[in-house]
């Protein structure tokens, strides 16, 4: 799998007598099979609608996007995108939800529900199959989000500030939980947040968007998800004087990028 954003520039139409706004201005990111990048930034910066390009909800004003060669130009099954609002559908249950992509694209019901038990298990939601969704934790609910992603098997997972809503303690295990899938799956990631340390520990690239219009002003190689992968405890990840240093050096780009716009 690769991802191509070649130049992409977007901006929006005046409307309601405001000026055109120019949201995003020649970004130019490669995905790779099996990468987990990171977008961060400030509030308005165009993260998400960079996300709404590559999901094909959007198309750009100029610039392209290709997947695989092939040119971006509306959604598809290749990706599949997690919301901050899981988006569940309250009168199906947890297997019905997960398996609803699949029943889309017409797969028949016994063959829709195994592949959707296989990414229960995954989530570990096994024994909630019939249950209802609203009866669910909050967690819980982003975690069915999650497997109906996977389920459709896409080339790029889209995950567009997944855990914002999430107490700090369900957050820091959703962490982990994605990064485990990720793992396991080796699907490629492109993962919003607005949480200097989620990014550090989540991606393996991060990239930081300048104020509007967003730019890509800095990329990051970053190598904290790969050594919890391997063993070290997330929390010790995180106290690392390498993890606090480059915290510390991407918070200081961030507060002066706002500075400067304001």
């Amino acid at each position: 799998m690769r991802l191509n954003v070649d130049s992409l520039s977007v901006i929006y139409p005046a409307a309601d007598g405001r000026p055109p706004v120019a949201a995003l201005s020649q970004i130019n990111l490669t995905i790779e099979d099996d990468e987990f990048v990171v977008a961060l930034g400030a509030s308005g910066c165009g993260k998400s609608t960079l996300l709404n390009l590559i999901a094909g909800f959007l198309s750009p004003t100029s610039g392209s996007l290709k997947l695989d060669d092939k040119l971006v130009s509306g959604p598809g099954a290749d990706r599949a995108v997690v919301f901050q609002k899981h988006a569940l559908l309250p009168w199906l249950n947890v297997l019905d939800n997960v398996a609803f992509g699949l029943q889309i694209q017409g797969v028949g019901k016994n063959a829709r529900h195994e592949t959707a038990d296989k990414f229960i298990g995954l989530l570990g939601l096994n024994g909630f199959q019939q249950s209802p969704v609203y009866k669910l934790s909050g967690g819980m609910q982003q975690r069915v989000g999650i497997a109906r992603a996977l389920t459709c098997d896409p080339k790029i997972l889209l995950m567009d500030e997944p855990l914002g809503a999430l107490d700090a303690l369900t957050r820091e295990k959703a962490q982990e939980l994605i990064l485990n899938i990720w793992n396991d799956t080796h699907k490629s990631v492109f993962f919003i947040t607005h949480s200097v340390e989620e990014a550090l520990f989540m991606g393996t690239k991060l990239i930081v968007m300048s104020p509007r219009p967003g730019r890509i002003m800095h990329t990051f190689d970053l190598p904290f998800s790969r050594e919890f992968l391997n063993g070290t405890p997330a929390r010790q990840v995180k106290a690392s004087r390498e993890f606090i240093c480059l915290r510390e050096d991407v918070l200081k780009i961030i507060f002066a990028d706002e500075e400067q716009a304001a």
